[in-house]
């Protein structure tokens, strides 16, 4: 095992509040031309069509996302693609034209550097869709194609689309036939990637989100790509979609963090599942529909046992989120109950790791699972919750604010009656978050943190100012469903 204090994670992460963009469903530039037959925008998300967001869209209100307090954005897939979701990639190194094409990309990156937000990429490198132009050359020219070993052929003739009761005859993703697996133990193919990774790193993109890493069972292979993405730039951010323990690749040699959904499943077991309002109904089968509930005890369990799961540079560079384009949203989840989104948001801003905000949940954005969850941000503002975007502004604020939020140690402090509360100290600051999942109020009396006799109180938000007594939180009256965050001096 590498040791914590050779560990690298690019330093900026820490300090970094994301925003999760699904492009085609975020904004639309009329600079942009477009084909015909797309949906309305506010009409609901379908499998197959199209809504006509673009990369240029994003770049145009930019100044929205930095108001909210987003230093980067983490893009769905954006290349020459045959799928909304463009996770069927046909050419790797060009931008669907429909986003606008290379042009609008280099629009987003210039700026959004110039206002110091970071753009990372998605990389789906296990499988490509069956416009990829190699897999074209194998359908064309069969077992004579020079391409033949970049695909695992189980039978002939291919059967890429119809009929539909013959197999494919070659290996796919899951069986998806519209998603042929790449071989990347062949050297031409390991080639090709790596290649496409330097590419948009020279491009000036800063870092990969890395769509399900695990389906290239090699880790030679995940080393040589962080090797070939570091080579470019040291900071570039390197972050893996994986769901469960993933320390295999957290050993500072090949990721440096993962789509933390161990801490989504631990926050929606506690604030949702736990309370009784789960709608189950609501959840794919890859998302949390067998989730059980956990009390105060049980998520501080859950948490601590995460803290304590990987080197600490690299729970730092956790990116953490409540739902994605993959889950149903978690006020959906919810069952629209406001004040789990609002508790749960206050757990993500101050834990740590790197925030990552799913597209539209801070203006009340709901949706079930794909596509449900992929819908259009309404622009209008007419079915906005300013309240609850109001909410979020300040917490990301906060965070900005206080460093101890984004820098400090992790200790949990309090694990009874519903209510879980945790401390994180740098410093003479420390700062300690409370959330009373409960139906009732709840005081906390005589709250210690550990090595930290406070002094004084420098803020508080979510709750009223509670007193302090011999260097103990005294008095501190949590709302039911509520959460707070208080900052003192030790």
């Amino acid at each position: 095992m590498t040791d914590s204090e050779t560990v690298e994670t690019p330093a900026w992460v820490k300090d970094a509040v994301f925003y999760q963009i699904f492009p085609d469903r975020f904004a639309l530039s009329p600079s942009i031309s477009k084909p015909s037959n797309l949906e309305a925008w506010d009409s609901p998300p379908t499998v197959y069509g199209y809504k006509g967001g673009d990369l240029v869209g994003i770049a145009e209100h930019l100044d929205y996302l930095v108001d909210l307090g987003v230093t980067a954005i983490y893009l769905n897939p954006i290349f020459e693609s045959g799928a909304n979701h463009r996770y069927h990639t046909n050419d790797y190194f060009h931008v669907d034209p429909i986003l606008g094409g290379d042009d609008a990309l280099r629009i987003l990156l210039e700026r959004a550097h110039e206002r110091d937000v970071k753009v990372i990429l998605d990389g789906v490198f296990n499988h490509c869709g069956r416009g990829l132009y190699q897999f074209n050359h194998l359908l064309e020219n069969r077992q004579q194609s020079p391409y033949l070993d970049w695909f695992r052929v189980t039978s002939w003739p291919l059967h890429p689309y119809v009929p539909p009761d013959e197999p494919p005859g070659y290996e796919c993703w899951w069986g998806n036939r519209e998603l042929p697996k790449l071989i990347t133990d062949t050297p031409a193919v390991r080639h090709f990637i790596f290649e496409v990774a330097e590419y948009w790193l020279h491009q000036g993109i800063d870092g990969w989100r890395l769509d399900v890493p695990a389906e290239i069972d090699d880790d030679d292979f995940w080393r040589e790509f962080r090797r070939r993405v570091k080579a470019i730039n040291p900071e570039a951010y390197i972050v893996g979609e994986l769901w469960e323990d993933s320390r295999r690749w957290l050993q500072g040699d090949q990721f440096d963090g993962v789509q933390n959904y161990l801490f989504t499943k631990a926050v929606i077991g506690f604030l949702v599942a736990g309370t009784g309002t789960f709608d189950r109904g609501t959840l794919p089968d890859n998302s949390f529909a067998t989730l059980g509930g956990l009390d105060a005890t049980g998520f501080q369990a859950a948490i601590d046992s995460l803290i304590a799961l990987y080197h600490w540079p690299i729970t730092e560079a956790q990116l953490n989120q409540l739902d994605s384009h993959d889950t149903a949203r978690f006020l959906t989840m919810a069952c629209g109950e406001e004040a789990a989104f609002r508790m749960a948001t206050l757990l993500q801003m101050t834990y740590p790791g790197a925030p990552c905000i799913y597209y539209g949940n801070e203006i009340g954005m709901a949706g079930g699972p794909d596509p449900g969850c992929r819908g259009s941000f309404p622009w209008d503002g007419a079915h906005w919750n300013h309240d609850l975007l109001g909410y979020v502004k300040s917490l990301v604020a906060l965070r900005h604010r206080h460093p101890v939020l984004r820098h400090g140690d992790f200790v949990s402090i309090y694990a009874q009656n519903d209510v879980y509360a945790f401390a994180r100290r740098a410093g003479n600051d420390v700062a300690i978050t409370a959330v009373n999942a409960s139906r009732d109020e709840r005081s906390l009396d005589h709250l210690t943190v550990p090595d930290a006799s406070l002094t004084g109180i420098i803020e508080t938000l979510g709750a009223d100012v509670p007193g302090l007594d011999a260097g103990a939180i005294s008095g501190w009256h949590l709302p039911a469903r509520c959460g707070a965050v208080l900052l003192a001096r030790r």
